[in-house]
């Protein structure tokens, strides 16, 4: 494992990869503690718009480029922010279990699922946790 291919990376990825890395792991700990509270409140905050930074910086990735500069990833960013948006309002609404879905959902695939394929051979965190 070497972080030497993310550091020769431009900064819109070093950002994106940095905040995945951050959602990912602040995703997780939410998910062990208790929900409702202050701090689940100011850390939902956090990890919104963590996951804000990592949707919209992926429109500066352009290395798949299958449309244009764009790919069918950016799909998935466009759908992360709107799910982002949902989310908060069913939670300021009162309706726990859309928001809770709706947060599931996005942890597992926009993060979990996604970032497996930034594992894939030829990728840049492919060469960071590969070699």
């Amino acid at each position: 494992m070497t972080v030497q291919p993310l550091l020769h990376a431009s900064p819109v990825i070093q950002l994106h990869a940095a905040a995945a890395l951050a959602a990912l792991g602040l995703g997780a700990l939410q998910f062990g503690l208790p929900r409702g509270g202050g701090r689940h409140r100011q850390m939902g905050k956090l990890w919104v718009g963590l996951m804000a930074v990592v949707a919209l910086s992926s429109f500066g990735i352009s290395g798949l480029r299958q449309f244009g500069p764009f790919s069918w990833i950016h799909l998935l960013s466009l759908f992360t922010l709107v799910a982002l948006v949902r989310a908060v309002l069913y939670a300021r609404r009162g309706n726990v279990a859309a928001h809770r879905w709706t947060m599931i959902g996005l942890y597992l695939g926009a993060l979990v699922i996604t970032g497996l394929f930034t594992l894939m051979p030829g990728r840049i965190m492919g060469h960071v946790v590969f070699g």
